[in-house]
Parts: C-alpha cells; structure tokens; sequence
C-alpha cells in the first residue's frame, strides 16, 4: 500500500506541475494571442460574406501541409481541408474545403458559408452517420511572419449529406492545442496529446480526452498504469472493437543547456486499454507495448493512414541532426505497417511491374537455385534471388580528398551476377515509381487504396511545399500511380531581398558576384541535363551521372553545406529524373 500512495502522489505531483506550465504559458501567450485574434476576426469576416454553398470543378489544390484528408464514409471521395503553405517569406493558412472523386479523377472545390477559421496541424474524424459527418478539433494558426502563433480549442462538423458546416460549443473542451491526435473509437472522439506555443514558452501535453456523440459532452480521463510522455505528432489508431487504443511516436522539444531547445523523437509505442462497462464508471489502463518485426527507424513529420484489418500505414517523415546551429534533415519515403492484432511492424517493399522480355545471363550460381527448387534451402535462396534487397557500397573521393561512402540498397530484382555465363529470355522486373521523400504530409485509405497528397521537403534553406497526389493499390502492392504531377522547381520561393541581406553579402566579400556565377552554373547544367539510356538501370544511371548530381546539388545547397548532406540530395535528384524519363519513356 505505501508502494501505491507514494506512485499515486508521484503521479497527481506531475499533474499539477503540467496544470502549473500550462496556466503560465497561457498568460505569457495572451497578449500574442489577442493580436492573431483580431487578424482571425478580419478573416472570418470575409467568410461570413458567403450566403450559400458554392461548388465549382477546379484544378488540384495549391500546395500545403499539416492539412487533413478523409475518406468520405459513403461515397467515392477524398475530402482536404485546411493546411499551411510557406514561401520563404510568408506564411498562408487555409480553410478551404476540397472533394476529389477518386472514380473521375477530378476536383471540386466547395464554398460553404461559416465555415471553420484558417488553420492546420488540426484533426479531422468522418463519422458514417446522417449521411456522414466530418469532425474537426484544434488546430493553430500562425502570423504571417511565422513568430506568432494562435491554437484553437474549437470543436466543428460538416454535414457531408447538407453540406453545413456547424460549431459544437459545449463546456469542458481540452485546452487550445495542435499536433494532437484524434480518433473515432466507439461513440466517441478520443483525443490525445498535441502542444502550445507562444513566443517565450511552450509546453507538450499527454492528457486524453473524449467526446460523446450521443451526449455532446466533454470528458477528460484519467488512466492508471504509465503513461507516455508529452509529445506531439504520433501515431494513433483504435482497435475495430473500440476496446483499446494504440499510441506510437511523436516529437517534443525540451530546455536543454543555456535554454537550448532540444528537440526529441519518440519510439516508444503504448496501449490505453478501456476496462469495465460502458458507463460513468468505465476505466482506462495504460500499458507499455514492445512490438515485434521490422520497425521504422525514430523519425517526425511522417504521413499516418488507418487501414483495415485492424493495422494502420506509416509513410515516409524526417530524422533531424541537430547540431549547436544547424539543423538538418533527413526525409524519408519509405512504407511500414503496424498490425494491432499481431503487434507486429512489416516493411512494406513494392513487387514492380513486368516489363517487356530481356535477353539476361545465368551462370552456376543461378543454376544451383534452380537445382535446389522444391528444398526449403532451395525456395529461400530463391527468394532471396529475386525479392531480396542488395546493399551496394561505394568510395568517392572529393576534390579535397575526402574520402565519401555512399551506401544505396537495390532490390535484387535489378541485380545480375557478374560471374553469370548462359543466357535466356526473361521478363525484366522494372524499378516502380514512388513518391520522392517528404514529411507532413497528408495519407488515407479508400477501397483498399492508399493515397498520398503533399507535404514539404527541405534542400539547404529552401523549403519545397508539395501538391502532388499518389495512389497505392494496397493488395497489388505493385506500384504507386501518379494522380496529380508536380513539378517542385516551379514553386514560389522568396529569397532575402538585397537590402535585408547586404550586410551578409558585404562581410562575406563580393557575394552577389557569387550568386550571378551560380546562376550561370545552374544555367550551363540544366543545358548539359543528362538522359537515360535505352536498358539502363538506376543504378547504372545515378553512377555515370553521379559528378553532374553532385554538381546540382552543391549549386542548389551552397558552400556551406556538409558533404554527407550534397551526397544525400544529389541522389534523391538523380533518382526523380531517372524515375521520370523512365515514366514519360512507359507513357
């Protein structure tokens, strides 16, 4: 029992001090936020001019991230709203709602009248009820300087069926907050974690929250057992039965030394389990989950659908390095499954497409696989041969002489043995096209299709905010189709103009003359673009072309940049226009 009081006090001593940072942040943020307060009115009174709903077919929408996409429950649409764009100067917030019609491939774009204030980093939940309902929590909303930010605690429903946006006001609502999470689980809106930011403090939460949609009232719960800690951004997915909810990941920052902030990934993966009946008196448990199988590396900013089958996807996201004054990121474009079921992670790897028949050499060791066809040493080897992931290690040496490895790892689908002697006809297996790497974006499953629309990805200072849309046939697992094609080179970003960045130009000593050569560079290399050649592979191409990427890619990032980093981007670069001369060769 003195086991128990003293976890207890332990446990309700961490509550206060949050309720104690909290109610601190919430003052230091209050003039900040009255200021954004006033810019929002300005905002909702150009929406309020809106008197009926207004449908129009329209291009894909503009780029942005941290918006939300939906599933509609009972038709064949996507539904976006929100989101954030940033373009190196200003920042630009949305509250415009988007349908696409994933049978006609086409847009809609819907004006309807009081809708939700300018927002993103916000969560939104379909209900299949009354002809479905979209429910949108929190959010934030940032001064156009990108210093200042504002985060709601509003709780809203469209009626999908009488397209009419509605503000459910109700007492007892968790505080303002965004990069919190929110799903459906039974009759219920479960909310969990998220944070607020002013400009002086900040402060991540790990409280859990419900909404009854029989009720419309607010609950705040209070599980046993450890919970995880403060964070942002995770993962959070409910079982078919609404018996338990999972929670995986996330980002927090915290004070380090000289009020250093220390950004932290999280890993760690956690079960809040519903205990008793389905009354008042109804108890949750937090519990720690050790999952098995092959498990993403820690990352943030990665695209989260829930899929059925009781899993959810994980898709792509950034590992920051951080340094003393740099911070850079590494993005990612990779795919994993959790199963809640099993507790099992999975890599899902793309099989590729059948191309056109190909003359290829097979020499003994080919020869002993087929021997050994029919043995359990036979089928694995076989296995291996054909789906197995090859790592390839390369020494480049820099015009310094630093010495640089490159590791890449090819499917060894594409792989030929170089002691092959015999040759036969085959069908080739062709390299499929995939997403390019990127982080926040926006992921949902529909007909057992994943899509993938938009996000960010950062060469140097630059900041690419994406527009395009993938779709990934989650049975086939084949290949990912190009719905909406963008070109990031044509993005909008403003540079420092020359009178906030003189200074900088003269201590650095003739910087202008440096950029007018680095635009003839860019100019002379897009000239000298080079083409695939007829057969050849990715690997083949990014090898003879790798001083020409690495040249690009040292042009876009500037000197300053580390070598790691060029060799990174200079990569990815290659692998895109691999991808798409090979795409427009298919086509």
């Amino acid at each position: 029992m003195g086991k128990k009081n003293k976890k207890e006090k332990k446990v309700k001593g961490a509550e206060k001090t949050a309720a104690k940072m909290e109610k601190k942040v919430s003052k230091r943020s209050k003039k900040d936020e009255e200021d954004l307060e006033a810019l929002i009115a300005e905002f909702q009174s150009l929406d309020a001019k809106k008197t009926q709903v207004v449908e129009t077919v329209c291009p894909p929408p503009s780029p942005r991230l941290n918006a939300s996409l939906s599933a509609h429950p009972e038709k064949d649409e996507l539904i976006l709203f929100g989101g954030e764009f940033y373009n190196g100067k200003k920042t630009f917030l949305y509250n415009d709602l988007f349908f696409y019609n994933i049978k006609k491939n086409t847009w809609v774009k819907s004006d309807i009248p009081n809708p939700p204030p300018r927002r993103c980093a916000h969560q939104a939940v379909v209900v299949p009820q009354a002809g479905g309902q979209l429910w949108v929590f929190g959010g934030e909303f940032a001064s156009p300087d990108g210093e200042q930010f504002y985060h709601y605690k509003d709780l809203w429903v469209l009626h999908l069926n009488t397209h009419v946006w509605e503000q459910v006001k109700v007492p007892g609502a968790p505080s303002g907050r965004s990069g919190h999470r929110m799903v459906l689980s039974k009759r219920q809106l479960l909310i969990f974690g998220g944070f607020h930011e002013s400009t002086r403090d900040y402060i991540y939460y790990n409280d859990v929250h419900t909404f009854n949609l029989d009720t419309f009232t607010w609950s705040r719960l209070s599980p046993t057992g450890t919970p995880p800690s403060p964070r942002s951004a995770c993962a959070l997915t409910p079982s078919p039965d609404g018996s338990c909810v999972v929670v995986y990941g996330g980002y927090s920052k915290l004070k380090a030394k000289k009020d250093v902030d220390k950004g932290s990934i999280h890993s760690d993966m956690f079960l809040l389990k519903r205990e008793g009946i389905e009354d008042q008196a109804e108890k949750w448990v937090w519990s720690r989950v050790s999952p098995s199988g092959m498990k993403p590396n820690p990352r943030s900013g990665f695209s989260l659908a829930l899929a059925p089958g009781n899993r959810f996807l994980l898709f792509g996201g950034v590992c920051d390095e951080e340094e003393e004054e740099t911070l850079e990121g590494d993005f990612y474009n990779d795919l994993y499954q959790y199963d809640l079921g099993k507790n099992r992670w999975f890599s899902l790897q793309l099989k590729g497409s059948k191309s056109e028949k190909k003359k290829r050499r097979r020499g003994k060791k080919e020869q002993g696989v087929s021997e050994g066809h029919g043995s359990k040493e036979g089928k694995e080897a076989e296995e291996l041969e054909q789906h197995g992931p090859v790592e390839v290690v390369k020494e480049i040496v820099a015009d310094d002489g630093t010495v640089m490895t490159i590791k890449e790892v090819i499917p060894g689908t594409l792989v030929e043995e170089e002691s092959e002697e015999e040759e036969e006809e085959e069908e080739a297996t062709v390299a499929p096209m995939e997403p390019c790497p990127r982080s926040s974006g926006m992921a949902a499953v529909k007909h057992g299709k994943l899509y993938l629309y938009g996000g960010m990805f950062e060469v140097g200072d630059r900041q690419f905010t994406l527009g395009d849309l993938y779709a990934l046939d989650l049975h086939k697992m084949d290949q990912w189709e190009v719905l909406v094609e963008m070109d990031p080179k044509t993005q909008e970003w403003l540079e420092e103009s020359e009178s906030e960045s003189g200074d900088e130009e003269e201590e650095a000593g003739g910087g202008e003359l440096e950029d007018e050569e680095s635009d003839e560079v860019s100019d002379d290399i897009e000239e000298e673009h080079p083409l695939v050649k007829s057969g050849e592979t990715l690997a083949d191409f990014q090898t003879r072309t790798e001083a020409y990427w690495l040249h690009l890619a040292r042009a876009n990032m500037g000197p300053d940049a580390k070598d790691k980093k060029v060799l990174k981007v200079g990569q990815a670069m290659a692998k895109v226009s691999y991808e798409e001369q090979e795409g427009a060769a298919r086509s």
